[in-house]
């Protein structure tokens, strides 16, 4: 079908708007620095601990997304139905509301802050706080993407598992489990992308120190504000976090060939 050129010019500009920024960051990093500046104390500051804390936070929405879908795809009615709004909630937010929540459930005169101070845990402004900020962000990626599956593929198969004589716990770790090993991937990988561009709730929860809450985000953001590392260093991690989305890409695309295949 040929389409109209009222559609082709329009869908043309639309490419151009999300390929031009891209393109035009690539042409202003200096390639030949890249080397130098990725060696920079203050870059693999940042990205150790952007990789650290993404990693944590994906084990955590892993251990707490996994749990959380079961229940929303195994309940019904009103009570399904709000759970699945309150997941979906931190991907409407604006980030730094969901770090002033979080404040607000762990700083100083929070719903928990100060029975945690009275306890001598302080968790803001720490390495702990970029951990949680991140999973805060990115557990709706992994609860929706193992919900719609679970959903999709129905509980026949379990039923039959029950009827054998298997036990639960049985049944989620020999059947559930692996049937959903696709879905968990992916919402592992989006999990873990999203938290390593995690910006604004770890901007405002966790603060802006080297080494200790200072991740590739906030050290680019530092960069074109005139301190921290050089913007030579903020471009070459902006280049980073580009390539690991097109990374995630090409593997979800992989992953989604290898299934229809």
């Amino acid at each position: 079908m040929r389409l109209p050129a009222g559609v082709l010019v329009p869908a043309a500009i639309g490419a151009a708007t999300l390929l031009l920024p891209l393109a035009a960051l690539l042409l202003r990093v200096d390639w030949r620095a890249v080397p130098e500046t990725l060696s920079a104390p203050g870059t693999l500051s940042a990205l150790g601990l952007s990789l650290g804390t993404a990693t944590m936070a994906t084990m955590l929405c892993f251990a707490l997304g996994v749990p959380l879908a079961l229940v929303i795809a195994r309940t019904e009615g009103a009570v399904a139905a709000a759970l699945r709004a309150c997941v979906t909630l931190p991907l409407v937010l604006p980030p730094l509301v969901g770090g002033l929540a979080l404040l607000s459930l762990l700083g100083r005169g929070g719903l928990l802050g100060d029975w945690l101070f009275g306890l001598g845990i302080r968790i803001p402004f720490t390495t702990a706080a970029v951990v949680i900020a991140q999973t805060f962000v990115a557990l709706p990626f992994l609860v929706i993407a193992v919900e719609g599956a679970l959903r999709g593929q129905g509980s026949a198969y379990e039923r039959v598992a029950e009827s054998l004589g298997a036990r639960p716990w049985t049944v989620l770790r020999r059947v559930t489990l692996p049937l959903l090993a696709p879905s968990l991937t992916a919402g592992g990988i989006l999990c873990f992308t999203r938290a390593l561009g995690e910006f604004g709730a770890t901007a405002l929860f966790a603060g802006n120190a080297p080494g200790t809450t200072r991740t590739m985000p906030l050290a680019i953001y530092t960069a074109f504000n005139g301190a921290g590392v050089t913007q030579d260093a903020a471009l070459t991690l902006s280049l980073l976090l580009v390539l690991v989305a097109i990374v995630t890409l090409v593997c979800m695309r992989s992953r989604g060939s290898g299934a229809a295949l």
